[in-house]
Formats: structure tokens, sequence, C-alpha cells
């Protein structure tokens, strides 16, 4: 009897360890950030599919193994979206060689002006390795949805400019949400909690 128990104690554990491995992520505990929010407890961003600048529909899925950066705007934003992207490049920088798991994904939130080609070269004058994404105004709705993110137009002399939420979200490499950074945040103080994050996933 105590053989039996043994060996289904010894199954059990080799069950645990394998699914620990099989994830690849320490689950210890929740995480604890200095400067961003916690978002670990939201379910955002599961399922939109948009398409990158080559016109290939990328999913958050299409991500896995990296750790997404995603962050909405648009290319005629005057000052939220530049400086965001620019601190993502610095952020990246800051991190090492840890940087090159960072993806960072810029979602157009303006697909009437923000065509595949304006779009790339944009993202790619801040950082090669950054990605755009866009869809179609309903597709673009729908993900802003998705994220809980706010946008609308607002009427500037004879075009307009957008207003919008200017938060980033950060995923694990196994897709989950982790963490939200405001724009008000240094790139240090991003890089120390994008780190936190790395330690468990």
């Amino acid at each position: 009897m105590s053989v039996l128990m043994n060996r289904r104690k010894v199954i059990a554990g080799m069950g645990l360890l394998g699914l620990g491995l099989l994830t690849g992520c320490d689950t210890r505990g929740e995480l604890s950030y200095k400067y961003g929010k916690d978002l670990s407890d939201k379910i955002l961003g599961r399922t939109f599919k948009l398409k990158d600048t080559n016109g290939d529909v990328q999913t958050l899925s299409s991500f896995r193994g990296m750790m997404p950066m995603v962050f909405f705007g648009f290319t005629q934003c005057p000052a939220i979206c530049p400086t965001t992207l620019a601190r993502a490049a610095k952020i990246k920088k800051l991190m090492g060689k840890d940087g090159d798991r960072l993806q960072v994904i810029f979602i157009t939130l303006d697909p009437e002006r923000d065509t595949p080609q304006v779009l790339d070269a944009y993202v790619k004058a801040f950082d090669p390795s950054f990605v755009a994404l866009y869809g179609s105004l309903e597709e673009t709705a729908a993900t802003a949805k998705e994220f809980d993110v706010f946008f609308e137009k607002v009427p500037s002399g004879s075009t307009y400019t957008l207003s919008h939420t200017a938060t980033s979200y950060v995923y694990d490499s196994r897709g989950t949400l982790r963490l939200g950074l405001s724009q008000s945040l240094s790139a240090q103080e991003c890089t120390e909690d994008l780190l936190t994050v790395m330690e468990v996933c």
C-alpha cells in the first residue's frame, strides 16, 4: 500500500514538474510593480486580428515567445505618440540583451490616413524592429473596444486630430496581459517594471 502511495506521489510530482517546464514561467504569487499598473486580472486584446504593413494578418499569438508592448495612436499625433515610441526605443536599449525580446506593436487608430507605407516608415524611424498594425474602421473600433481604449475624432481646422488612451499594454511571453504603462513614466521606470515581467515569464 505504501509503495503504491509513494508511486502516486512521484507521478503527481513529475506531472507538476512537467507542467512547470511546459509553461516555462514562474507562477509564484502576484507580480509587484514599482511604477506601472498591474493588469493581470484583466482580459484585454486576446482576439484581435489586424494586418501588418506587409499585409499579413497578425494576432496576439503571432508574438508568442516575445514580450509584446502594445500602444494605440496615429502617425499625425503631435506629441504623445512620438514621445511614447521614442521612449520605447530607449527602453529596448536600457534592457540590454533582454530588449531583443521586447516587441513594440503600434496599432493605428486612424486607418483612413495611416496607409501601410506611412505606418511602416513612421515606426521604423524609431526602431527597425517595431511593428505597425492596421485594420478597417470597423476592425479598428472593435480592437480599441477589446483593449478598452478610448478614441474620438476632434475637428482641427479643415482636418481632424484624435483624442485617445495613451497606455502601453505589456504581455508576457505566453500572451498573458501583465502591465499597463502610463505616458508619464520615464524609460528607466518602465524598464524596471518590464524586467520584473521577464523574471516571471
